[in-house]
């Protein structure tokens, strides 16, 4: 429980860095989480719908199918898919057979994608050094 606790802090931080870095976006300020959330088209709704039926690892692989590795919006949609899916709690995760490593996992795996995976590398170790 404390591990995954840990790794939860590790992914939000890491979030909340790159949206800050990349984006602008300030997540402690909720109005522009929720902006971001809100400008989303109805894919993207589709994916959240599905993680709330516990079908994670559906959502990870529509999200994953429909990356354009040229269009930095894809990678933002990531970001908030995986800050979305970091926040549900340790039981609905271990429930639908998922866990907070793989969502580091999948993060680190989008993140590469899009040309970033070294940094989020250093963030991960910078932050957990802390």
């Amino acid at each position: 429980m404390f591990e995954e606790d840990y790794i939860m802090r590790l992914i939000n931080q890491v979030i909340r860095t790159l949206l800050k870095l990349l984006f602008n976006i300030d997540t402690e300020k909720k109005e522009e989480l929720n902006f971001i959330l809100n400008e989303t088209e109805d894919k993207y709704d589709e994916l959240l719908n599905l993680i709330d039926k516990g079908q994670i690892n559906e959502a990870e692989n529509k999200l994953i199918e429909e990356l354009n590795p040229k269009d930095n919006q894809y990678y933002k949609k990531a970001l908030t898919f995986y800050a979305y899916l970091n926040d549900k709690d340790d039981d609905f995760l271990i429930e639908h057979d998922y866990s907070k490593k793989e969502i580091a996992e999948g993060l680190k795996y989008v993140s590469e994608i899009y040309g970033y995976g070294s940094m989020v590398n250093t963030l991960f170790s910078m932050i957990s050094d802390d």
